[in-house]
């Protein structure tokens, strides 16, 4: 019997792909997503904090609009479990209006109690 040494590779190479180890998602430089619309529109936010509020897990992040117009921002919170798995329900998109040359802070409170990391994302 005569093996194919393509086959061989190809076999092989698909059994390294599958051992590879899931990574967490949120790593420490991606827990703020901005679209280009926002920063275009004068938005800047800070990275969103994790604090503990009477037992609660909380995050905060601070927007700050530059423009001399108000501005409407969606911001939607995802939080994340020590393993880094997305946790379920997800909150809803929310809206906030940021009146001109000021700042105002979006906070969440998580709903599953063992959550430790958190990404917050901006929209239009």
């Amino acid at each position: 019997m005569t093996r194919n040494p393509l086959l061989l590779l190809l076999a092989g190479l698909l059994m390294a792909g599958c051992g590879s180890r899931p990574a967490i998602p949120v790593s420490d430089q991606q827990t703020l997503v901005m679209e280009a619309a926002v920063l275009a529109s004068g938005i800047s936010a800070e990275k969103p904090d994790i604090s503990s509020v009477e037992g609660a897990t909380v995050s905060q992040s601070q927007l700050y609009n530059e423009r001399s117009v108000p501005v409407t921002v969606n911001y939607r919170f995802y939080w994340y479990d020590i393993k880094g798995l997305e946790i379920h329900p997800l909150e809803p998109s929310r809206s906030v209006t940021i009146p001109a040359k000021s700042s105002l802070t979006v906070s969440s409170t998580a709903s599953y109690p063992d959550a430790r990391k958190v990404r917050l994302s901006l929209s239009l």
